[in-house]
């Protein structure tokens, strides 16, 4: 939790300052947010929403009241969506609270006699009765009956939530602009050019903003600048083919099962300055529904074999937006009508398209997974021809594209002003001027300019240069030599890391085209900053092969945990795969197990059609003597790599030290300097601005508990066919940053925790959230080096607990069980975990854990179990400073043999028996799991096949 942030923000006010006289009673003090004098970004706002709600909520009886108010497209219901997943929450759309067909941003259409009336039934405990409208049918079709009993928070989500009527009914007041909104005034602004200013242009596109929707943001405690707008980081995986053919299938699919019916208006505007050329990518697309619109910029989209791969890239707006384009020139190039019956199973729709223009019906499967659509497919037996071109493309193939028409001429009333204004954040609400001084960005455009005014609105193009100078016209005509020849141009710019993953892809489709099978990546960048999950989402994506140089680690470096070091990798045997896959020869690539600290054995990987493209990814993944033979260099920074110096920069900070990001860079990863003239010379640079700490797309929720549960129950709310078990050892060392105040307690906020597990580090830097029995945090791991660790500790961070642990883990892809045994701790604790909290609550239940939860860290179990007297001046029990004393050497010594570059000859460390006894301990655990997993996976398959002998007999 950001503490100095959340202790500057809470202050008396909200609700009850509205309805009730000040008291000088400690207990009727309410707790409210302070407005923010800066702007923070959606993960952030998000994290900051959540840990105000459960502040308020501590601090207060009754009902906690929030509205997230915002122009159309800038993410405001997004937002409640993922709050209202972590807390359990009513989310109040006055989408609902329409009086009629009008534009949904106009004021007049809003029934907030009957909002503030449900609203103030919710806060006096009393059940809300709430309208239901239907949106396809232009009407107010029942209501709802929202019970007080669960409205513990309730949240109001629309353009107008922090309207003065609602205000003194609000305890938190969040701004959402960005997203949609500020992307369309760039593209607008890129196509029009300077000849419109901001403010005529905003007026024209969002006519109701500035007089009704601005003023009521500044009154925000909360301001979230939405950069998100379209991202392939959970893209939607479709197959399409004709519905002639699969008549058959499509009468099975649809039998007997409530399909859902929705006639759509698909419009395609091109921009006034367009040429004649059909660009597709330059048009704006606008979907009606019913009386909603929702806007898409281009056409975004990637083919892969059958695939066609969407973003999410839709977003609502207003029936005024649409008029204010063809206003400014924008004209409707295409249109056509798309009525679909479809059926939605979890994650999976199937479809029957109907399109007026083609005359012709299409069966579409969509979903996100792209193996389960494909298995889906086959199972019904829908085997093609599939289709990979848009509705859109073929039209314009049976039609031609339409002829350009003069734009009609923009309003010649004169403008107030046609130098732009740059609006500065308004002063906040009750705040000290000593607080405003302390703050960078006062000066910044908040409410009304796009963030990326200066970007283009597209993504730029790949291009080829020839080393060849035969070859001019970048095309292959010659032998294999020539291929080698042609290379990528780099791109100029960074981007960030929703663009980039875009540009990758365009990237490797394009070596694909151009110079045929196989394409090799490399994606290299320091740790944490977030490689493995770019390569995971590309193969995701385009379906291809990730190799980590993990697995080239050489056993003898792993002794003396040199994972950051060049001189660990099998440069070798990495040279000989990169070859191999090079000329399509079938290679053995290694297998590197991290809990024996040894090459464990190969697997086989062979360039085909369907597997033409393989990513390798590491820290030195693109080291001259790596990168050479590889067709695409990508460069990735940020992530927990820019946290972490964040982090340590605030805490600094706090101990009147301050330190350049340079001087904390050069000591807490002191790599970097030797891997940052690789990053340079990259073909795409990548700057990951994704926080995973705080974002709620990476939220893994953890129920824990200490109740006494059997193997055997564990095992059968497991999958049986898809069930994989391990045991690790691990030991948490918490440093802390000497000087910071605290109260004399020992808190996790206050600290770093470092997991030394499989001889690996990983760093916690940030306090989960805590909500009701769950722990909610990051699903992912942030690996670091053993000199990370030891620069944090040459910064003056001291190790302040120590806990030791083993760990028994089951899972089988939906949920995992961890068994952990605390040190000097009797009983075991139970972990279940998994991405979804429904499925997450099911295994408790079937476990019958529930009345035994607990949200207590380790750290807070084995501090409460300490009498004071048996602790030490640092926290931890006495036998175990000594310990941790050690470790702390060990660490502090390799971290700096490491850095040097030193030789990986040195002399031996108390601390190589504890490890080689973890190991040999680990080694005896692995051998009695796979004897005790042997004999019950042949009991309860002998089971299993009795009772379905029996069956088949009866």
């Amino acid at each position: 939790m950001d503490d100095e942030v959340m202790q500057r923000v809470f202050q008396e006010g909200g609700r009850d300052f509205y309805q009730q006289q000040p008291s000088t009673s400690a207990s009727s003090s309410s707790s409210i947010l302070q407005s923010l004098p800066l702007h923070v970004s959606f993960d952030h706002g998000y994290y900051l929403l959540v840990k105000s709600i459960q502040e308020l909520r501590s601090k207060k009886d009754g009902v906690v009241t929030v509205g997230i108010g915002g122009p159309s497209g800038s993410g405001k219901s997004s937002l409640a969506e993922k709050v209202a997943s972590v807390i359990g929450c009513t989310v109040i759309s006055m989408e609902n609270y329409r009086t009629g067909v009008d534009d949904g941003n106009d004021l007049d259409s809003i029934d907030f006699d009957l909002l503030l009336h449900n609203l103030e039934d919710l806060i006096n405990g009393r059940d809300a009765l709430t309208p239901v409208f239907d949106f396809q049918g232009r009407k107010r079709v029942g209501s709802k009956t929202i019970s007080s009993l669960s409205s513990g928070v309730i949240i109001v989500d629309g353009t107008y939530a922090l309207h003065s009527k609602l205000r003194s009914f609000l305890d938190i007041r969040v701004a959402v602009v960005g997203g949609v909104h500020f992307s369309l005034l760039s593209k607008v602004q890129h196509d029009i050019g300077e000849s419109c200013s901001l403010d005529y242009l905003i007026d024209s596109i969002f006519p109701l903003f500035r007089k009704h929707i601005e003023p009521d943001l500044h009154h925000a405690q909360i301001r979230i600048n939405n950069s998100f707008v379209s991202s392939f980081r959970e893209p939607i995986y479709k197959l399409k083919c004709k519905s002639e053919s699969q008549s058959g299938h499509a009468a099975y699919i649809f039998d007997g099962k409530e399909a859902q019916l929705d006639n759509f208006i698909e419009m395609y505007l091109r921009p006034p300055s367009a040429s004649e050329e059909a660009r597709i990518n330059d048009w704006v697309k606008v979907r009606q529904s019913g009386i909603k619109y929702y806007l898409s910029l281009g056409d975004q989209r990637i083919v892969d074999k059958n695939f066609i791969i969407r973003p999410r890239a839709e977003f609502e707006v207003g029936r005024m937006t649409l008029g204010g384009l063809l206003a400014l020139g924008y004209t409707v190039v295409v249109s056509y009508k798309r009525a679909s019956t479809s059926i939605i199973d979890g994650n999976l729709s199937v479809s029957l398209e109907t399109i007026d223009t083609l005359g012709e019906t299409f069966l579409v499967l969509r979903g996100t997974n792209r193996k389960i659509v494909g298995i889906e497919s086959s199972r019904m037996g829908i085997t093609g021809p599939w289709i990979t071109k848009s509705y859109l493309e073929m039209i314009l193939e049976s039609q031609g594209v339409p002829r350009l028409n003069t734009p009609p001429p923009l309003s010649s009333a004169p403008l107030p002003n046609t130098q732009e204004k740059l609006m500065v954040s308004p002063k906040p609400l009750r705040i000290t001027p000593n607080l405003v001084n302390r703050i960078d960005d006062l000066s910044q455009p908040w409410t009304r300019s796009p963030t990326k005014s200066k970007m283009e609105p597209f993504l730029p193009t790949w291009h080829f240069v020839s080393q060849d100078p035969l070859l001019t016209d970048g095309s292959i005509t010659g032998p294999s030599s020539s291929r080698d020849a042609l290379h990528l141009a780099p791109m100029p710019d960074s981007y960030d890391l929703d663009r980039g993953l875009l540009l990758a892809v365009q990237a490797i489709q394009a070596l694909l085209e151009n110079k045929g099978l196989p394409v090799i990546v490399g994606i290299g960048g320091p740790s944490g900053s977030g490689k493995t999950s770019l390569a995971r989402k590309m193969a995701n994506i385009v379906g291809c092969e990730v190799v980590s140089l993990e697995s080239y680690y050489k056993s003898e470096q792993m002794k003396d945990f040199k994972y950051d070091d060049f001189s660990s990798l099998d440069l070798a045997l990495l040279s000989k795969n990169i070859n191999d896959i090079k000329n399509c020869r079938r290679t053995k690539v290694p297998i590197f197990d991290l809990e024996s600290g040894a090459r464990s054995g190969f697997k086989e990987l062979e360039v085909s059609e369907d597997c033409g493209v393989v990513i390798f990814e590491g820290v030195y993944a693109l080291h001259p003597n790596i990168r050479k033979p590889l067709d695409l260099w990508i460069a990735v920074v940020g992530g927990v790599h820019s946290h972490l110096i964040s982090r340590v920069q605030r805490d600094k900070s706090r101990v009147n030290c301050f330190m350049s990001q340079n001087e904390i860079m050069t000591t807490v990863f002191p790599m970097f300097q030797h891997i940052e003239p690789h990053l340079v010379e990259a073909h795409l640079k990548i700057r990951n601005d994704f926080d995973p700490v705080l974002s709620p797309e990476s939220s893994l929720f953890v129920l824990k508990s200490n109740k006494q549960v059997a193997y055997q129950d564990i095992l059968k709310i497991l999958d049986p066919t898809k069930i994989w078990s391990s045991v690790q050892n691990f030991i948490d060392i918490y440093i802390r940053l000497s000087g910071i105040p605290s109260n004399g307690q020992l808190t996790e906020s206050d600290c770093i925790r470092v997991r030394i597990c499989e001889g690996r580090f990983a760093l916690l830097i940030r306090e989960p959230i805590r909500e009701g029995n769950f722990i909610i945090q990051p699903k992912v791991d942030f690996d670091i080096g053993i000199s990370t660790v030891a620069g944090l500790l040459n910064l003056g961070y001291q190790a302040v607990a120590y806990i030791e642990a083993s760990a028994y883990i089951y899972q089988d892809g939906k949920i995992l069980i961890e068994v952990d045994h605390l040190q000097d701790v009797p009983s075991p604790y139970l972990q279940i975990k998994g991405v979804n909290k429904e499925t997450v609550v099911a295994a408790g239940s079937t476990l019958k854990l529930d009345g035994s939860y607990t949200t207590k860290s380790y750290l807070q179990i084995i501090l409460e179990r300490l009498p004071a007297i048996e602790r030490s001046s640092s926290g931890i029990h006495s036998q175990q400073a000594t310990r941790l004393q050690e470790l702390v050497e060990y660490i502090q010594s390799q971290g700096s043999s490491s850095s040097s570059e030193s030789s990986p000859s040195r002399e031996a460390s108390p601390l190589e028996g504890v490890i080689e006894d973890m190991q040999s301990r680990i080694k005896r655990l692995e051998r009695w799991h796979a004897i005790n997993t042997v004999l019950w996976t042949f009991l309860m398959s002998a089971f299993v096949g009795y009772s379905l002998y029996q069956r088949k007999r009866q």
